[in-house]
């Protein structure tokens, strides 16, 4: 086909294009309404209706909001505390784990003498002073948990100064527990014989160190649930009761010889077992006064 054809043909294809085109952009095109303003007089809108028509949202119902509730398990130093006394439970562990198997032995035995076969922990010094470290961060943790949910009023400072607070109280309990040791030795060696004084001294130190593994679940409980905080510290103190009450048990056991003795061991109670807790109380309300 000559040249001239083609272009004829691509001229004519174009000029009919040209009309669906136009017609296209016509039917894009929109005139703008209201170009001077939109008229004073136009009618109202009565999509709407009446308001008294429209359907009502009901709101649900809804309760008071409860307070966030802070423990220790928020605070990174306490737990860090908390958590190092555990690792070295568990690094001694395996040094002396048959101090642990014969805990009713050292709190019920009142025996002299000890029989040849009987397996005792040959290294006992390492797991001992963990356990005893444990319970006293525990009673630490428990003490700044009573105080916080017995004494409201101490609450902004116990919150604001949470590792300093249970800091404090591990050392008291660590304190208290070293002059109970010295009281008990003193006594001991005072009333009774040597060997008899370490009988004794065997159950005290067993005793507390069965008492922190009883209190750590209890711990961990009153950290989660804090709503149930003064249930759970009456469980704390009644274990804690509990302890003491298999100690002063075996107490009497070792002093126990005639009708006097009874006398000397209800004065061994209130002097060494009743009026401690008291000052025990006294030093805590001291040592929250400091850090108001």
């Amino acid at each position: 086909m000559p040249v001239s054809h083609q272009i004829a043909d691509t001229a004519g294809t174009q000029n009919a294009a040209s009309p669906a085109i136009a017609d296209t952009a016509a039917a894009q095109h929109y005139s703008p309404q209201y170009l001077e303003g939109f008229p004073s007089n136009a009618a109202a809108d009565t999509t709407l209706g009446s308001i008294g028509t429209l359907e009502v949202m009901e709101v649900p119902p809804t309760v008071e909001a409860v307070p966030f509730a802070r423990s220790p398990l928020h605070d990174t130093p306490s737990m860090t505390l908390l958590i190092a006394g555990l690792i070295a439970l568990a690094l001694s562990y395996h040094t002396g784990y048959k101090y642990i198997e014969n805990f009713f032995h050292y709190m019920f035995s009142t025996r002299r003498r000890e029989n040849l076969f009987e397996d005792h922990t040959v290294n006992e010094t390492s797991i001992l002073a963990a356990l005893i470290a444990n319970t006293c961060i525990i009673e630490g943790f428990l003490i700044y948990m009573a105080v916080l949910l017995f004494r409201p009023d101490m609450a902004p400072s116990l919150l604001n100064h949470t590792f300093l607070h249970i800091g404090s109280f591990c050392v008291m309990a660590l304190g208290f527990y070293a002059v109970q040791w010295m009281v008990y030795k003193v006594l001991g060696y005072t009333f009774i014989d040597k060997e008899g004084t370490k009988l004794w001294l065997d159950g005290f130190k067993s005793s507390q160190s069965f008492l922190g593994l009883l209190l750590l679940p209890v711990l961990i409980l009153l950290m989660v649930f804090t709503s149930s905080g003064k249930m759970l510290l009456i469980v704390a103190a009644l274990l804690y009761l509990v302890a003491r009450l298999i100690f002063i048990y075996k107490g009497f056991r070792i002093f126990f010889s005639n009708l006097t003795s009874c006398l000397y061991f209800i004065l061994y109670l209130c002097a060494v077992e009743i009026v401690p807790l008291v000052i025990l109380a006294g030093v805590t309300n001291w040592i929250c006064g400091i850090y108001q």
